[in-house]
């Protein structure tokens, strides 16, 4: 079993909007990081956190940067996509989002050699 599924099922629950949400997570602190990172958190930006939260989930952590990209590009698809997620995280939807979410980005989220945005 992987460390992700042992703290999911250990870990109580505390926001029933937030499911999958790391144990150590709440909506005050991602706010407080948001509003660090230049953000004011909007319903999109909630729909986005609680999608990478459950991406990680179904995942158990063994999460893939493509994979991933594209589950957001198409969750996203009826408002623009991954360019509307731009949008919303200016530092990158993936990396700024994973922060957020209270989620380790996955490698190559936060390429500096390549002029991530991160």
């Amino acid at each position: 079993m992987s460390e992700w599924s042992q703290v999911r099922k250990s870990a109580p629950q505390s926001d029933p909007d937030f499911p999958h949400a790391p144990r150590d997570w709440n909506r005050e602190a991602a706010s407080d990081r948001a509003q660090r990172e230049g953000l004011a958190m909007e319903p999109d930006h909630w729909e986005t956190v609680r999608a990478l939260q459950e991406f990680f989930g179904r995942h158990e952590g063994d999460v893939n940067m493509r994979e991933l990209h594209d589950a957001l590009d198409e969750h996203f698809h009826p408002q623009g996509g991954i360019k509307y997620l731009y949008g919303l995280f200016p530092k990158g939807p993936i990396a700024q989002g994973c922060r957020i979410a209270g989620l380790k980005a996955p490698a190559g989220a936060e390429d500096r050699g390549f002029g991530s945005v991160a």
